[in-house]
């Protein structure tokens, strides 16, 4: 019998992908044959950028990067049923902090009770524990150095995102 092909989504805002995001699919690709980078559409939270240009960056990211088996696009809905839809065996998430590993666990409860879907957890690297989109956005807003929390076309895109929005 053959090694089974693995295949799972890793879903998120990515609104920007940071540093910490990176880290975890790294770690993603050791355990996964394939993985998808879920760009989801939230209508509930205040987007920076569009979904087709987080999936424009994370896709141009995968080609400098050269990550095998590792591809990006948005979608719409709920994860469970993207991730049936694209066959996914699992769902991969990042964990940061004990605040994350409660909403997650519950997430993850829900979604293995709702669809049979299991979820796998990889805690981020120390240096990324407090990193968030959230916050990046904040800082950034207020002039503050990302060099060293996202990667450098996403800094530069964000910069100049900053600048078109304060005219």
């Amino acid at each position: 019998m053959g090694k089974k092909f693995v295949r799972a989504i890793f879903p998120g805002s990515f609104d920007p992908i940071t540093n910490g995001h990176l880290d975890v699919i790294n770690r993603g690709m050791k355990l996964f044959d394939e993985l998808i980078l879920a760009v989801g559409r939230s209508p509930v939270k205040n987007q920076l950028f569009t979904p087709e240009e987080r999936v424009e960056m994370i896709a141009e990211l995968i080609r400098q990067r050269r990550m095998p088996g590792v591809s990006v696009e948005s979608f719409d809905g709920l994860t469970v049923e993207y991730a049936a839809k694209k066959k996914a065996d699992f769902i991969l998430r990042g964990l940061r902090s004990l605040t994350d590993v409660q909403y997650e666990f519950q997430l993850a409860m829900t979604n293995r009770a709702v669809a049979g879907i299991e979820t796998v957890f990889i805690m981020t690297s120390e240096q990324y524990g407090f990193t968030s989109s959230t916050l990046i956005r904040e800082v950034a807003s207020l002039g503050g150095d990302l060099s060293n929390l996202i990667p450098e076309n996403i800094y530069n895109r964000l910069k100049q995102r900053l600048k078109k929005s304060k005219k």
